[in-house]
């Protein structure tokens, strides 16, 4: 056996033992999926506060009777704000579980094992914690926190679950991490920081896994 043969035995043990102890189906393209809903969110969000912020009205009967009025309606505002947070949400666990599923099926790996139960259970423990903290916020009024808690809570989750997976979500994880700190100096700046972290992070982030990881190799 010759030394190119040794470096590929150990290449191969090497691919055996990742795929044994880290979920490597995960999709760049699902990156870019959760990026895009995330954009096409903020850009919901933004509309609805600047409508809000400029006292604009909408039909009586819109909203169960409830209408803009000259200082808003914060509880109509709010509610809207969270559907919209459900629906990117949605659309993010979607896109990204289509491409990883397409992938693991592409490889021929298991998409629902061991590994993949730890990153769940990794990245909902911070992301569930998160959640109740944030709605405790709302409940007490502390609105301009819920973004950069949003992106603290979730930068935390990435990193936790990024030992069973693609080392690069680490990364990405402090990213968030830092983006949510960052936003509490700039409450006023709540949606930028949200677009910037849920939207062009996730994109980048999604390109450059798909090109590390995904692309068909040149001539094949």
């Amino acid at each position: 056996m010759n030394e190119q043969q040794h470096l590929d035995t150990l290449k191969d043990i090497k691919r055996i033992m990742e795929r044994s102890t880290r979920f490597m189906s995960l999709s760049g393209l699902g990156g870019v999926g959760a990026g895009l809903s995330g954009l096409i969110g903020a850009w919901f969000a933004w509309r609805i506060l600047d409508d809000y912020r400029n006292g604009a009205t909408v039909p009586a009967d819109a909203y169960d009777g409830a209408a803009y009025d000259g200082t808003g309606n914060l509880n109509v505002l709010i509610l809207k704000l969270l559907l919209i947070a459900a629906a990117v949400l949605l659309g993010a666990l979607t896109t990204g579980s289509y491409f990883t599923w397409r992938k693991a099926r592409q490889q021929g790996l298991p998409i629902w094992d061991a590994t993949a139960r730890k990153v769940v259970f990794n990245l909902a423990v911070p992301l569930v914690a998160g959640g109740f903290f944030i709605l405790g916020m709302i409940y007490n009024g502390f609105y301009g926190f819920v973004s950069p808690a949003c992106l603290v809570f979730y930068g935390l989750a990435l990193i936790n679950a990024s030992k069973f997976t693609m080392p690069e979500l680490r990364y990405v994880g402090f990213i968030e991490t830092g983006l949510g700190i960052f936003a509490t100096f700039w409450l006023g700046h709540g949606l930028f920081f949200w677009a910037l972290g849920f939207g062009v992070v996730h994109i980048l982030y999604g390109t450059i896994m798909w090109w590390k990881y995904e692309r068909a190799p040149q001539g094949a």
